[in-house]
């Protein structure tokens, strides 16, 4: 079915100088098998180590390796986003460089290709390799995304993951500024399915996603994919109100039949304190909201380019 075709690995990197040889180790070992022609889009994302020039010493050698360089760090989803823009595959398949996406699980994901399938995403097994906080939040987050989200994003699943080149230009159309791959690869639809693999430990180096940078890929996700949070407020203000109004009239009823001496001074500070905590949180909300729309009318450029090698154009 697709005999001719052209497979491309798409690679975001940030500071990987210790996991570059293994990764193309690794891959070699797979595109020997491999029966489809092949290029390798490496993205640096403005690393400060030896990443850069590495990616160079193999890009000279093969230029089926080619790079992507960023004039400073932009964040994962917009290297993974520029890998994308800058392929040619007839279908694009997304891998991590430390090798915790194992490039054999690609034979499987081309297999359902051939199928018929226009994205095979794929699903860790297991998270052991992961810290039980991190797991329970991880879990945590897909379940509030699920709930709130119309586009359901399965749970455990990973970027690592072959499109279609289709779905890759259906992608590129999508011109928003806070990315959140995961919910857009869902949102672009077409038809799909999961293959499960083993997530494995670091080849070498260190995870550059911390718990802060978790934080904010979590709320671009849950503000980019609904505006339930901003509707919620709308309901429970309803609610609220309601609810202050019965009691209003009891006390109003109350004073007019029986009288009210002055009291219960302690329960009107916890409850000026409670609603003005429930204000700075629905002004929290609704500033996250504004501030994206700010950058979204800024309209500057997702990432900038400092040198391409072995790529027109």
């Amino acid at each position: 079915m697709h005999e001719e075709a052209l497979i491309s690995i798409i690679a975001p990197m940030y500071n990987e100088e210790a996991a570059i040889d293994i990764f193309f180790a690794e891959m070699r070992k797979f595109l020997a098998e491999c029966p489809y022609q092949y290029e390798i889009v490496c993205v640096n994302d403005g690393s400060k180590d030896n990443t850069l020039n590495i990616l160079k010493k193999y890009a000279a050698e093969d230029n089926r390796i080619k790079v992507v360089s960023f004039s400073r760090n932009f964040g994962k989803e917009r290297a993974l986003y520029a890998g994308l823009k800058y392929s040619s595959g007839d279908a694009v398949i997304p891998i991590d460089v430390d090798l915790q996406n194992p490039p054999m699980t690609i034979k499987t994901f081309l297999a359902k290709w051939e199928e018929g399938y226009d994205i095979v995403y794929g699903v860790r097994e297991n998270r052991k390799n992961e810290g039980r906080l991190r797991r329970f939040l991880s879990k945590k987050f897909y379940e509030f995304y699920n709930l709130i989200s119309e586009q359901k994003a399965p749970y455990n699943a990973a970027d690592f993951r072959l499109m279609d080149r289709k779905v890759v230009n259906a992608v590129l159309r999508i011109r928003e500024k806070h990315l959140f791959m995961k919910g857009i690869f869902n949102w672009v639809g077409y038809k799909s399915c999961p293959v499960l693999y083993n997530h494995a430990d670091r080849a070498a180096g260190n995870s550059k996603f911390n718990f802060w940078r978790l934080w904010n890929l979590a709320l671009d996700g849950i503000t980019g994919s609904s505006t339930l949070p901003l509707r919620i407020w709308t309901y429970l203000g309803g609610g609220i109100a309601f609810v202050s109004f019965v009691i209003a009239l009891f006390f109003l009823i109350k004073t007019i039949l029986w009288g009210d001496p002055v009291q219960g001074f302690p329960t009107l500070v916890i409850l000026l304190l409670f609603f003005g905590g429930i204000q700075l949180i629905a002004l929290g909300i609704m500033g996250e909201y504004i501030g994206r729309i700010m950058i979204e009318v800024k309209n500057r450029p997702l990432y900038i380019v400092d040198e391409l090698i072995n790529i027109n154009e």
